[in-house]
């Protein structure tokens, strides 16, 4: 079948398909209280796909409300893991069976290509519900080094409701790397997705419930961030607050948690990455294709793009003719085409604020080597060509702070050291990677950046086992790995003098 034909399949999936849009608490889909909603627009083409419940604080109350009851009376936080793994692998399986009703969630919602959607959200997503599920019965207590007429045990126990707050860029996936774990603990959780991309969360809301988990436990409501997610981060009864998005919000729920009950606050947020080319590389080709894919893939929507490539000066003729070579595979085209490799951005604001950082780069004297310019305007939708500026300098603001779409900062230097330092000059701390064959200088410099993941050869590498999460005003804690369980978790000593 052609890529037309299929294209054409994907558009009639899109007009028959059966959207949840209320707000999903105690088990069941519910209106806002006050009967409000919003429009949920696609980029694609600036179509409206949904009205979704606008969930103010009575709605949170609610949803907290039931999250509380669900977990007091033990429904599922009394469960005994083995029970707990059983009912997310369910879940899991349920989320695997509707592999293309949810991608097609996700494309419609914020514009990214339903290949990637189908290749990389939902498997992901998959991975991540069935990882955590694997780990619910795995995690053991201590036994302290205490006297012989003590013991003294150290256990984990659930920290009660949690709220999640995630991101547009991977609805999906940054839901499931919350949800997965906070559940897999034995916690409630009250969900607010984004209020560009909500449909997701609702539709996997609803699966959970199909696979058996109690009602209650796992609630969602849609809204916008300063009315829902403010009302969770101040509630008194929330034991936890998660959140995955701009520091400038995150730096809200530190306070959000010093206003009200000192609630757990973990925090994912920008990044600004640095991905350095050295002298000492071989492979080009490889390195200018990962600083391409690092920067366009998800439309640069990533809070690990790599949108600074800091390159030593003997190098830098030869990478960005490559780099401009590889910059060409990502035009954008219509997100429902399996051909399509760029999609939409997610809104027509933020939009906007890309374009923006282009006028401010050339004004800062940046030299503009590829795009620059909208596209697909015929389209309605929501369309940035991929761009690349050479002649940056790392006081610039294109440099300095986070896009959040396809545009590259191309930084020249002269030594390892201008490189590590060029690096290191950021307020963000999220990922950096560096291309060299020298196993000296790998060892040395990937020591000597200040991020939470360092890539040699390669960039965004990515498994479950490993720890996701920055330094600096990138974030405080992880996600992914048993590490993240600690966030989701209290430490409980339990002291017996023996007689």
């Amino acid at each position: 079948m052609s890529d037309s034909n299929i294209q054409g399949i994907w558009r009639q999936r899109a007009d028959h398909l059966d959207i949840r849009s209320q707000a999903f608490i105690d088990g069941r889909f519910t209106d806002a209280l006050d009967g409000r909603r919003f429009d949920c627009i696609s980029p694609i083409d600036g179509r409206v796909v949904a009205e979704v419940a606008e969930c103010a604080e009575a709605d949170v109350d609610r949803a907290v409300s039931s999250a509380r009851a669900a977990f007091e009376d033990g429904r599922w936080s009394e469960q005994a893991p083995a029970q707990r793994k059983a009912i997310l692998l369910a879940f899991a399986q349920l989320v695997e069976g509707h592999a293309e009703e949810l991608a097609l969630l996700e494309t419609l919602d914020m514009g990214k290509p339903i290949s990637d959607s189908l290749s990389v959200d939902v498997p992901a997503t998959v991975r991540c519900l069935r990882w955590y599920a694997e780990a619910a019965d795995k995690i053991y207590g201590e036994v302290a080094p205490t006297g012989p007429q003590v013991l003294a045990t150290i256990t984990r126990e659930p920290l009660g409701v949690v709220a999640v707050v995630v991101p547009w860029n991977f609805p999906m996936i940054m839901t499931a790397w919350k949800i997965a774990p906070a559940l897999a603990a034995g916690n409630s959780v009250v969900v607010k997705p984004a209020e560009q991309s909500p449909l997701s969360a609702l539709r996997l809301a609803e699966l959970a419930v199909e696979a058996g988990l109690p009602a209650g436990v796992l609630n969602v409501v849609p809204g916008f961030g300063p009315v829902a997610g403010r009302a969770l981060g101040l509630h008194g009864d929330v034991n936890g607050a998660f959140f995955t998005g701009s520091t400038e919000v995150g730096k809200l729920f530190l306070q959000y948690s010093a206003q009200s009950n000192m609630k757990r606050i973990g925090l994912e947020c920008g990044g600004k990455s640095a991905q350095i080319i050295l002298e000492s590389c071989s492979d080009l080709d490889a390195a200018a294709s990962s600083a391409a894919s690092a920067i366009f893939f998800n439309q640069g929507e990533m809070c690990t793009a790599g949108s600074r490539l800091v390159v030593q000066r003997g190098v830098h003729d030869a990478v960005m003719e490559r780099l401009l070579r590889h910059a060409a595979a990502y035009q954008p085209g219509d997100p429902l085409d399996p051909a399509t490799t760029m999609g939409a951005l997610v809104d027509e604001q933020h939009t906007k604020r890309v374009l923006s950082y282009v006028d401010i780069g050339r004004t800062d004297g940046a030299r503009l080597a590829m795009g620059g310019g909208r596209d697909r305007a015929e389209s309605g939708g929501c369309y940035v060509q991929p761009s690349i500026f050479d002649g940056v300098t790392n006081d610039m603001r294109i440099a300095r702070e986070e896009i959040f779409g396809p545009v590259l900062s191309v930084i020249t230097v002269d030594s390892v050291d201008e490189a590590v330092a060029v690096a290191n000059d950021s307020d963000y701390g999220l990922a950096a990677a560096l291309w060299s064959d020298d196993v000296n200088v790998v060892h040395k410099v990937a020591r000597r950046l200040k991020a939470g993941m360092v890539y040699v050869n390669c960039y965004d590498a990515d498994d479950m086992t490993v720890p996701f999460g920055g330094f600096k005003q990138s974030g405080i804690g992880r996600d992914k790995s048993l590490h993240a369980l600690e966030k989701y978790t209290e430490l409980k000593t339990t002291w017996l003098r023996l007689r």
